[in-house]
């Protein structure tokens, strides 16, 4: 009886968490809904912050989101390519997971390799981060932004 009174409190604590995580991840995508523009970026060594780089000489990185859906776009008045995507993302476990279906050639050409992208999620009133982290659970870099819309 008692092995059972364990298993059984072990499942609603289970159920429980479960649910919490799936109301914060429903919080989070909810605020993402909108348009952010890149403000900075940061890079990281040993999950330390060890520079910025601020958008320089018109530099513009632009995502919208809206009820599953993202579109991103980036101009840089040194770079000849375009720079677009859309697809698809979701809010699990406090990740941002974006899956680009389509973009500009050069954007094409980096999906051959890789058409999910990973982040942890950092939200704040109109501000959020996605942090990358490499196969052994270091921050290599993020990307700020701010909302504007």
């Amino acid at each position: 009886m008692k092995k059972v009174s364990i298993l059984l409190a072990t499942m609603i604590c289970g159920a429980v968490f479960m649910a919490t995580n799936k109301n914060e991840d429903a919080k989070l995508e909810e605020s993402l809904r909108g348009v952010w523009e890149l403000k900075h970026q940061t890079f990281y060594e040993s999950n330390m912050v060890t520079d910025t780089m601020y958008n320089l000489n018109g530099y513009r990185q632009v995502k919208m989101y809206s009820k599953g859906h993202i579109m991103w776009t980036r101009y840089d008045a040194t770079d000849t390519n375009d720079w677009f995507g859309y697809g698809t993302y979701e809010v699990k476990d406090g990740m941002l997971i974006e899956y680009i279906e389509y973009g500009s050639k050069e954007m094409m050409k980096a999906l051959d390799t890789v058409r999910q992208f990973e982040f942890r999620l950092l939200m704040d009133n109109n501000t959020f981060s996605q942090v990358a982290y490499d196969d052994e659970g270091n921050a290599t870099f993020a990307e700020n932004y701010v909302k504007i819309e």
